[in-house]
């Protein structure tokens, strides 16, 4: 396997007594490790200075993705206590260190969103908007570099190493047309055409290789049942008139949206229902109720994601041992039985409260 020039600096010793793992070759040994489970790699690092360097490198996440081991985690934000992460793979729960941010931001309401192996938390520090990123890899908290147009309530959504925001409001409340790409493998933000129109509270999600952005608010008081569609190919951007007539309003969160095999499904949190969009006819098909309540908080404190191939429901219920957060999700191609979606249980996070605030699926 060629890991190219200097990609093996450290890796590789002079003799067999040097290997990664006693046996094996390193060229071996690094495909097995690859397949070790992500949450173990913190371990790993501090088995010795060499699977230290290894870790903390990021070659074995690359390794990964060409092996297709990648794994997904779910990070979520429920209480005081901060970030938490939840491997469903082996069911278990991780807690994040604490964000190095002033008081400011640790109370001001956050936006995140997962890229490459890195967590963005967006939100308003004492005198501006930050952001500060997670990396999987370093195990800790950095600034972020800021966007060319720092904003609050946008649209967002990540493919592979890539992200882009979309609309939002300013620090002065003024409602963007502006979109901007962030490149997580350079840490860069880079300036894209501006929407038709501005929006706030607006959801974003990639589908068939394009950005699309729907819902949100034009001003205090005019919802928009019209999407947006950007070409990465051809730098524009299309209006696509009707794409998500379930307008909200301010006080309703932004659409619940999710993509599983390139198909858009949504969350109607006034019915508790769950709908499939149909790409042809631009219309929202029903498909079954939801697993928790949506309705209760207009929307807020639910957390609607795609987990690989499965849709996932993030969101609380109280029961007689007390609060907790439930993560219940649901493959489309298992198909619905009698109007009923199967969804099933993936963890239970207890004494936690019932409300998500945050919540960003990592696939690495």
């Amino acid at each position: 396997m060629n890991r190219g020039e200097g990609a093996n600096d450290g890796f590789s010793g002079p003799g067999p007594n040097d290997s990664l793992l006693p046996g094996l070759i390193d060229d071996v040994a690094l495909n097995c490790l690859a397949w070790v489970s992500g949450s173990d790699y913190a371990a790993l690092s501090c088995i010795n200075k060499r699977f230290n360097k290894l870790i903390h490198s990021g070659y074995l996440y690359g390794l990964r993705k060409q092996l297709g081991a990648v794994e997904h985690l779910v990070y979520m934000v429920c209480d005081p206590r901060g970030w938490v992460a939840f491997d469903p793979k082996i069911n278990r729960w991780m807690s994040l260190p604490k964000i190095p941010c002033d008081e400011c931001f640790n109370h001001a309401d956050k936006e995140s969103l997962a890229v490459g192996c890195e967590l963005l938390v967006f939100g308003r520090e004492l005198m501006e908007f930050a952001i500060w990123k997670y990396s999987m890899i370093c195990r800790g908290w950095v600034k972020c570099q800021e966007m060319n147009q720092p904003r609050c309530l946008f649209g967002s959504s990540s493919l592979g190493s890539i992200a882009i925001v979309a609309g939002g409001s300013d620090k002065y409340g003024n409602v963007l047309k502006s979109a901007e790409l962030y490149d997580s493998s350079t840490g860069m933000w880079e300036p894209l055409p501006n929407m038709h129109t501005s929006r706030r509270l607006c959801s974003g999600f990639f589908m068939d290789g394009k950005f699309y952005v729907i819902g949100g608010m034009s001003s205090t008081t005019v919802s928009l049942s019209c999407g947006e569609e950007y070409d990465l190919k051809t730098r524009s951007w299309r209006k696509i008139e009707g794409m998500y007539p379930y307008v909200n309003v301010g006080v309703q969160a932004p659409p619940l949206v999710a993509v599983v095999d390139n198909q858009l499904y949504a969350v109607e949190h006034l019915t508790n229902m769950a709908k499939k969009y149909d790409k042809e006819k631009n219309t929202w098909n029903e498909l079954g109720r939801l697993p928790v309540r949506a309705d209760s908080s207009n929307g807020w404190g639910l957390a609607f994601k795609v987990c690989g191939e499965q849709l996932l429901v993030v969101g609380g219920q109280r029961g007689p041992e007390g609060e907790s957060i439930v993560l219940s999700s649901w493959c489309p191609k298992s198909g619905i039985s009698n109007g009923t979606i199967d969804w099933q249980v993936l963890g239970v996070k207890e004494h936690v409260g019932v409300f998500v605030y945050n919540c960003a699926v990592m696939g690495c």
